[in-house]
């Protein structure tokens, strides 16, 4: 048997290399104006930035000393802020709270309304539809872009191109300076960042954070959407035939046909095919082929196809806002039948929401004031002292949650004729101790507990730390041991 070369194989013998990429050409999305999802999609556009922009600059009292910016991650005083919610390194279950109940939120709105997250309040639609404005304002509408894009460099090419890049650049940068205001008091951060007095992390930042809208709404735009969206790929487990979606009534549009001098409708359908749905889709998607994973849910193409209706005279609908249920049901003539909104799968949902968020209310209005950790020194574990008696000693920590001046009262339990002495407190062979900390922080204290060696009976034994809030009678326990030399 003689062995070919791949360089001795003729064209047809050849097989064409399998390829895990769906080569697809651009979308040059057109501008349609005067529709009411055109309308509610702008809307939502403005809503969204300006909530994002707006945020970091409203203003909350929360008494002397404390930031006062609504909306707060302050990094170095590790703390978060909203509004009179004040949130600790180790409250951080509370933002998993949140995200649950915004993951839940969404397979809730899922269920009803289609994806209407992915087609008026995402990110990268937001984003992408400004970048998409501005590229239409310096390179024209969609068949001039398209020809632009084909034509060879010339100034005014790159003149175009170049003016577009840098209204990119400025709403990137934007974006980066808008992220920055949420990590510092937004006034005095605007000032470093405008006189050149931000520290080099925050202008790292607002340049890092400016790379994500430029290259994502640049550049990747429906890609974003169609190949790293981890919600497109499992959206249509939370649909069901009354879910409502974008879809195609194509019991009424086919067969369709381009027009060809005078339209006779009684012998077509109503779709005259002119592809309007297709330029105006942000992902460049024909919806005519049914529902699918690139579909955001924007309904542009409905605006589109509306438009197309009312100049031959046509009922609106042919691509219409509805649910699967009742696009089979008016089909076959049943206009009786209406999408259910209420079934148990939404039930399910709210449940669950209402389950979560209960959950955290309790969780928030029971939340503790103050919390205590006691650490037991290991050099040396003990020491032991004159007239047989031994100590040890501990880092105790109190933490005051409370914007006022805290005074905690702290006792140790479990050892015989136990006594404390405080480094920095007045005070040899107390019973009890007050320890003062200060509001809204960590007061750190070094304890000697003393006790007589018969106390231990031989082994260490158990000891519970307890700390009690004078003004309020609160107590917080934590459990440690009592250590001697049988110990060890």
């Amino acid at each position: 048997m003689t062995l070919m070369s791949p360089a001795d194989e003729t064209p047809t013998q050849r097989k064409p290399k399998a390829t895990m990429y769906a080569n697809r050409g651009k979308a040059y999305p057109r501008f349609l104006n005067g529709g009411l999802f055109r309308r509610v999609k702008w809307l939502a556009t403005l809503v969204t930035l300006a909530v994002f922009w707006i945020s970091p600059w409203i203003r909350w009292d929360r008494g002397l000393g404390a930031p006062d910016q609504a909306i707060l991650i302050d990094l170095p005083g590790r703390r978060a802020y909203f509004f009179f919610i004040e949130i600790w390194p180790q409250e951080v279950y509370y933002l998993t709270g949140l995200l649950i109940i915004a993951a839940l939120l969404l397979f809730f709105v899922s269920a009803l309304l289609g994806r209407v997250w992915c087609g008026f309040a995402c990110w990268q639609t937001v984003f992408t539809d400004v970048f998409v404005w501005i590229e239409r304002m310096f390179q024209g509408e969609r068949n001039q872009r398209m020809a632009l894009d084909k034509q060879p460099w010339t100034l005014g090419k790159l003149a175009r191109k170049l003016a577009t890049h840098a209204g990119w650049i400025i709403v990137s940068v934007g974006f980066g300076y808008g992220f920055v205001l949420y990590f510092d008091d937004a006034p005095a951060a605007t000032r470093a960042l405008l006189t050149g007095g931000a520290s080099l992390t925050q202008y790292g930042t607002v340049a890092l954070m400016s790379v994500f809208p430029y290259l994502l709404a640049g550049y990747a735009r429906e890609n974003v959407c169609i190949y790293m969206c981890p919600y497109a790929r499992f959206q249509a487990a939370m649909f069901d035939e009354h879910s409502m979606i974008v879809s195609y009534e194509s019991w009424r549009g086919e067969p369709r046909a381009m027009l060809k001098g005078k339209p006779d409708f009684t012998k077509q359908g109503h779709c005259v095919d002119c592809k309007m749905c297709i330029q105006v889709c942000p992902t460049g998607i024909d919806i005519r082929n049914g529902s699918q994973l690139a579909c955001i849910g924007c309904a542009l193409c409905i605006d589109a196809c509306d438009s197309v209706m009312d100049r031959f005279g046509l009922p609106r609908g042919l691509l219409t806002y509805d649910s699967v249920f009742n696009q089979q049901a008016r089909a076959v003539g049943n206009t009786s039948q209406r999408t259910k909104l209420l079934r148990p799968r939404v039930y399910i949902y709210l449940a669950i929401i209402t389950l979560v968020a209960s959950v955290m209310v309790y969780s928030f209005s029971t939340r503790k004031s103050f919390d205590v950790t006691a650490l037991h020194e290991r050099s040396p574990v003990y020491v032991e002292l004159s007239g047989n008696r031994l100590r040890n000693g501990y880092t105790i920590k109190v933490l005051n949650m409370v914007r006022k001046q805290g005074r905690f009262k702290l006792t140790v339990e479990g050892v015989r004729d136990a006594t404390l002495n405080v480094i920095g407190i007045d005070g040899e062979g107390l019973k009890e101790v007050e320890l003062p900390v200060s509001p809204d922080s960590v007061g750190t204290f070094h304890v000697f507990v003393t006790a007589p060696r018969a106390s231990l009976d031989g082994k260490a034994v158990p000891m519970t730390v307890s700390v009690a809030d004078e003004d309020n009678g609160k107590v917080e326990t934590h459990r440690n041991l009592f250590a001697g030399p049988d110990a060890e």
